[in-house]
């Protein structure tokens, strides 16, 4: 099936020049709204997840019903950006669509809901069969997956899908590391640095050395760990009471997640323990507060699974040919499988995301809207 390629191009350019950073999604929201009320949906839903993310509104499920007796799927994408994301004017030179000024282009991830308007439009004018689908689109993505987070899974008919977010063009992602966030609050006693030092016991020197011992980096083929962001003390002349520290690891082995997780617990709380006044003078002893919340679940999916023996039918049908690699990154398709909706990446073209050098291709939006087509009228599973 053809792809009307100026339509998509246009609609493309048109959502990425509505502002939608997170929780600034309200205007981006009413748009899908009125493009998919334009196409008959049997039912288009906004949840009330902004309660709990902070958004304008809500996460989106726009449910289409179908004219094949298969398996319904939903396919994924969010609706906001990252900053800086405002007043976004494309440039488009040929083939290639850019930022025109200062800011990202928002192909992460509008080149996903493009694709997908525009597959829904072309199944539509064409009367082709096909099979249920659920286009589910989530807010605050960039910000922790807070949209996917607050949504019910309930309000998803389809137990299976694909989410519309990755970089490059032909590649499936099957596997995503699990994440544990981090906070690390180390508590000393504030002193005046000229007058009485000794009297203090300060946090920050204490939270350094804890930090040149932690594992960071690169751990091994399957896990990592970083230390982001430290805040503390008020001033140079005071000895600094508090420090926290904000971190995590990640990692495809839940084991090796919990090993790294308790190893930085374990180092910290001696490293704290171990502090010593030689002056005997200090007003107090230190204290360490760690808090670990897991930030998403592991995403493995078998290399029989019927999501990926489904895609790779619609790849072939049209010519395509799939690469599948494993990530390092988490998304909303982690959240949905640690709920038991099986999910893969699908990769939108996208390049140099989460910059002002963000780009893609018409090229690529096309092949990733004729594969989504394939997707809902292949027949084979």
């Amino acid at each position: 099936m053809d792809v009307h390629s100026e339509r998509l191009a246009t609609t493309f350019t048109e959502l990425c020049e509505v502002s939608s950073p997170s929780r600034q999604e309200g205007e981006i929201c009413k748009q899908l709204q009125l493009i998919f009320r334009e196409l008959e949906p049997v039912e288009i839903i906004e949840d009330a997840s902004s309660s709990q993310t902070g958004s304008q509104c809500g996460n989106l499920i726009i449910r289409f019903a179908g004219t094949l007796d298969l398996e319904p799927i939903f396919l994924s994408c969010h609706m906001d950006t990252v900053q800086p994301g405002d007043n976004v004017q494309v440039q488009r030179v040929g083939d290639l669509f850019t930022s025109a000024g200062d800011t990202i282009l928002g192909s992460d991830d509008k080149s996903g809901i493009a694709a997908c308007i525009e597959a829904m439009r072309r199944l539509r004018e064409t009367n082709r069969p096909h099979r249920p689908v659920e286009f589910v689109i989530t807010t605050c993505e960039e910000i922790g997956l807070l949209g996917a987070k607050a949504l019910d899974p309930d309000l998803i008919q389809a137990r299976e899908g694909y989410a519309l977010d990755s970089t490059g063009m032909a590649r499936v992602i099957t596997h995503a590391p699990a994440a544990n966030r981090l906070t690390i609050t180390v508590e000393g006693v504030a002193a005046h640095a000229g007058l009485h030092p000794e009297w203090g016991v300060n946090a920050l020197i204490i939270a350094a050395r804890a930090l040149t011992l932690v594992p960071g980096g690169r751990i091994d083929a399957e896990t990592t760990a970083n230390f982001g962001t430290i805040n503390g003390g008020a001033a140079s002349n005071i000895v600094p009471e508090r420090v926290v520290i904000k971190g995590e690891v990640r990692s495809h082995s839940l084991e090796k997640l919990a090993q790294v997780t308790d190893e930085i617990r374990r180092i910290f709380t001696e490293t704290v323990a171990a502090w010593s006044d030689p002056s005997g003078a200090a007003r107090g002893r230190p204290q360490v507060q760690i808090e670990i919340h897991e930030d998403f679940p592991i995403m493995a999916l078998a290399p029989d699974h019927k999501v990926l023996k489904r895609v790779d039918a619609a790849a072939r049908a049209i010519g395509m040919d799939l690469v599948y690699e494993k990530a390092g990154g988490g998304s909303d398709a982690n959240i949905f499988n640690g709920r038991g909706l099986a999910t893969a990446i699908i990769a939108t073209g996208m390049t140099n995301v989460h910059s002002t050098s963000e780009q893609v291709t018409l090229t690529d939006m096309v092949s990733l809207t004729r594969l989504l087509i394939a997707l809902l009228t292949e027949t084979s599973y």
